[in-house]
C-alpha cells in the first residue's frame, strides 16, 4: 500500500496557533473529501505533525493526544480512517531527529506499516513539509491553506494545490 503523509495544522485542520482544546478543533473545508479521495486512490493516511507547543510548555501532551483522538473520531464518523498520527513534541531549539523536516517519524511510520518512503505522497502547508517530503524522496504537494500561500514562493514542491481535495486530485 502507498501512504499519504499529511501535515495536521493548516492542511487537515484550521491553523489555530498552538491548538489547546477540542472545542477549537475545526476541519478545513474540503479536507474530509480530500482524505476520502486519497483513500479511494489506494493511499493509507498517516498524519505527521510538529507540535512544538508541548516543548514550549504552551500545551500538554495529554491535550494534544485528546485533540488527536477527537480528530480521528470525527474523520472516522465521515468514513475516513487515519492509520496513525505521529507527533514531534519538541521545540525547534531541541534539535531532535523527529521534527520535520528531519525524517525520524517517517522512518518510524515506514517501519510500523512496512512501506518504502519513496512511494509516499507528502502533503503540507509549509516549506518544512515539502523539505521533509524531499528528504524521504517522496512526491510533495504544498496546499495553499494554512501557511501555504506565504510558503509558496520558497517551498519548491512537486505540485501546488488550493486545498487537500485538489491535492488528492493531483495524487
Amino acid at each position: 500500500m502507498r501512504y499519504a503523509l499529511l501535515d495536521r495544522d493548516g492542511t487537515i485542520i484550521v491553523e489555530k496557533h498552538y491548538l489547546k482544546s477540542i472545542a477549537d478543533l475545526e476541519l478545513i473545508p474540503q479536507a474530509v473529501e480530500g482524505l476520502r479521495r486519497l483513500a479511494q486512490k489506494g493511499f493509507g493516511l498517516i498524519v505527521i505533525t510538529n507540535q512544538s507547543g508541548i516543548g514550549r510548555g504552551l500545551v500538554t501532551r495529554l491535550q494534544v493526544e485528546e485533540i488527536h483522538q477527537e480528530l480521528v473520531r470525527r474523520l472516522a464518523a465521515e468514513g475516513v480512517a487515519i492509520a496513525q498520527i505521529y507527533c514531534c513534541p519538541h521545540a525547534p531549539e531541541d534539535e531532535c531527529d523527529c521534527r520535520k523536516p528531519k525524517i525520524a517519524l517517517a522512518q518510524q511510520a515506514a517501519a510500523d506499516f512496512g512501506f518504502d518512503t519513496n512511494t509516499c505522497l507528502v502533503i503540507g502547508d509549509k516549506a518544512s513539509d515539502v523539505e521533509f517530503g524531499r528528504n524521504i524522496n517522496a512526491r510533495t504537494v504544498l496546499v495553499r491553506t494554512g501557511y501555504g500561500k506565504e510558503h509558496e514562493p520558497t517551498a519548491n514542491p512537486h505540485a501546488i494545490a488550493n486545498d487537500l481535495l485538489e491535492a488528492a486530485d493531483q495524487a
